[in-house]
């Protein structure tokens, strides 16, 4: 009989009804030879008295159905269990036969006197567990009919077969895919410590995890990375880090990682990842984490206390996170000096000096890493063009301890103009001073104006270094000869030289021999400077006939100008009666006017109104003021007063006054129309309204 009639057209199975037991199995029509029958077994007939064979039987998909004379027995075919006895009343008669429709799959019973009618409803609904009970799970799965509770139950039956069986890889499989207690199940692998069963587990757990359950997530992922740094860490300890199986361990952690849930979970959690493994001392694993997941941060941490300097700074060249340049250099600087300054150094610009001068402080406790520090300083000042005074200090500060020779190459560098120099010039006196840079001090002393100062420390050096001192003031006579003649001082009084003392009468044409005979003892002969006094005394008399002819130059000066002055003071102009204003054009002789020797001709009224807006303030006022007073003066009848001993009208001294304001210059020709060359002709308040009436 088929199966179903639904999805075979052909027989599957068959039974045969024997006097013991119905033997029964499958039909295998596609099989090779001339077997075609599999899966024979024997069904026994129920134990249920009367003990005797059936009259007829029906075979369906997992059932035989059994006829006796009052009863109808249904018997499984997978497991040989009696699922039910129908008796049946003695009033319809004894059973004579049983059949089933192969269309509709109705069973049919026939009595003496009635027809009975079976049907067949959802007959595999409790195949499921019998297939389960026998261990056959696939097929127990394919009948759970969708349902989770019975799947649920066939997985945890398969997954504790495999357990049982030591498969703990399927098993864990299995298990993950069940709905039991994860905590039941964990434990049960930690019980025989099948360490790599239980990350199997957890893993297919993981994956059955929703993006928003963080915290399950990330309880199974420091759960898994727990038991790859033991596992891990038992074989390092025992040597085995080379071998094939630690291999096969770091590949498996590392494709761990790498999946996505993982990372995501990871990067939430780095710090205590990071711990993690730093407490099971694998620190390959974490810095293999940490350039995974670009934590470089973590990656040069690493590095650094492994001791790879090198490979520390090989992450830390590749960076653009400039932060971790200051925040790394100073254990970098400290242990491969040259190295790490030749990667600062590459970084130019991209650095800012300043921030980095906290890790250069720190680390110049010996001559080579204090050179280091120099050459990438003097990179900074030459190349770069730093001017942040910091920097300029603390260079300056390791040429007076380490690079004396450098420290007055620097100074003549960064010049003599003060606003100029980069470098505070007091802390640098004051660093010299304690490091007994005598010449350095010298040049700084200068530098800051102070002269005698400057010139007692150079003559402790050498007199040049003094005469070369003594030069540098300029404008100021009366300093330089009080500098030069300090220094003849020392060499007369301290060196006894008057050979040289008389060489600076040479030298310098402010020193004479009168400024420096003071400084010889009374018993010294002439002799030694009579030359010197002769000269002197040459020169004194050819300086008074110079000023007797400068004098004698002086007088006749004086004569012309006083035969200039007489001159001009008769000199007139002859005004025509067409003369007419420069300002206005009017006639010139109408009204009150001023005549320039340059021949510009004004009426007072129109000088005043045209120059007054040239006038400062406080000459404006003036102006006004004069103005007011000689209007009142010319309205009284009595207009004189006394000046002294010389009667003058006050009227003529108002225009005495106003005239020198006025008519000092001529409006045209003077400075007036010269500071005003630059100035616009319309002014900006009236551009607007001019451009407009041009329109």
């Amino acid at each position: 009989y088929p199966k179903s009639t639904q999805r075979h057209n052909l027989p599957t199975s068959f039974a045969w009804l024997t006097e013991e037991s119905i033997f029964y199995g499958q039909i295998d029509v596609a099989g090779e030879g001339d077997e075609v029958l599999a899966d024979s077994q024997r069904l026994n007939y129920p134990l249920s008295p009367p003990a005797a064979p059936p009259i007829n039987f029906v075979l369906t998909e997992f059932h035989v159905l059994l006829l006796y004379p009052n009863r109808v027995v249904g018997v499984s075919t997978l497991n040989q269990a009696m699922v039910f006895e129908d008796f049946y009343n003695e009033s319809y008669g004894k059973l004579v036969s049983i059949t089933k429709d192969p269309v509709k799959g109705t069973v049919w019973v026939i009595a003496e006197r009635a027809v009975f009618r079976y049907k067949v409803t959802r007959e595999e609904r409790n195949v499921w567990q019998i297939y389960m009970e026998k261990g056959q799970f696939e097929l127990a799965k394919d009948y759970c009919a969708n349902n989770e509770a019975h799947l649920d139950q066939v997985l945890c039956r398969q997954a504790d077969t495999y357990f049982n069986n030591q498969e703990y890889e399927l098993s864990a499989i299995h298990y993950a895919e069940t709905h039991s207690s994860f905590e039941e199940i964990a434990l049960k692998f930690l019980q025989v410590w099948q360490i790599q069963a239980l990350k199997t587990f957890l893993r297919k757990k993981l994956d059955k995890l929703r993006p928003t359950d963080q915290t399950q997530t990330t309880m199974i992922v420091m759960w898994v990375i727990e038991l790859f740094m033991n596992q891990m860490g038992t074989l390092r300890n025992q040597g085995k880090e080379m071998t094939t199986e630690y291999l096969q361990l770091q590949q498996q952690l590392d494709e761990f990682l790498s999946i996505r849930q993982v990372e995501e979970c990871v990067k939430r959690n780095k710090g205590t990842v990071y711990d993690l493994m730093a407490s099971h001392g694998d620190k390959q694993s974490m810095i293999r984490l940490t350039i995974a997941n670009k934590d470089f941060e973590r990656v040069i941490q690493q590095h650094i206390h492994k001791g790879d300097f090198f490979k520390a700074l090989d992450v830390l060249r590749k960076q653009k996170e400039k932060s971790l340049f200051y925040q790394f250099a100073p254990p970098l600087i400290q242990a491969v000096p040259k190295a790490m300054v030749q990667v600062l150094i590459e970084q130019g610009k991209a650095l800012d000096p300043t921030k980095l001068l906290p890790a250069l402080v720190s680390c110049h406790s010996d001559d080579a890493q204090a050179n280091e520090i120099i050459r990438y300083l003097e990179f900074c000042v030459a190349s770069i063009n730093v001017q942040e005074q910091a920097i300029h200090n603390y260079l300056l500060t390791l040429y007076a301890q380490h690079k004396p020779d450098r420290l007055m190459r620097y100074l003549a560098m960064q010049g003599q103009e003060l606003s100029m120099i980069n470098y505070d010039v007091h802390y640098a006196l004051r660093l010299c001073r304690e490091r007994g840079l005598t010449e350095a001090c010298v040049q700084l002393s200068a530098l800051l104006g102070l002269w005698q100062s400057a010139v007692d420390l150079a003559l402790s050096v050498s007199v040049d270094l003094a005469k070369q001192t003594a030069s540098l003031p300029t404008g100021d006579d009366e300093l330089t000869k009080k500098l030069w003649l300090k220094i003849a001082q020392h060499v007369v009084s301290k060196e006894n030289d008057i050979q040289q003392a008389m060489e600076f009468l040479r030298q310098s044409d402010l020193i004479k021999i009168e400024d420096i005979l003071p400084f010889f003892s009374d018993f010294v002969t002439i002799d030694h400077f009579k030359e010197a006094i002769c000269g002197a005394l040459q020169e004194y008399n050819q300086h008074i006939q110079d000023l007797k002819e400068e004098m004698e130059d002086a007088t006749k000066s004086a004569e012309i100008i006083r035969q200039d002055i007489q001159a001009f003071r008769t000199r007139y102009t002859v005004l025509q009666p067409g003369d007419t204003c420069a300002i206005c054009d009017n006639q010139l002789l109408l009204r009150p006017f001023y005549m320039f020797p340059c021949q510009h001709r004004f009426h007072s009224d129109c000088l005043v109104a045209e120059l007054r807006p040239y006038l400062s303030p406080v000459l404006q006022s003036r102006l006004r003021d004069l103005q007011k007073q000689l209007s009142t003066v010319c309205a009284t009848a009595s207009d004189t007063t006394s000046v002294g001993s010389t009667s003058l009208s006050l009227r003529d001294q108002l225009k005495t006054d106003i005239d020198s304001i006025v008519a000092s210059e001529c409006l045209y020709c003077g400075d007036y129309m010269i500071n005003n060359i630059d100035q616009p002709f319309i002014k900006d308040e009236d551009f607007d309204r001019i451009t407009k009436e041009w329109e």
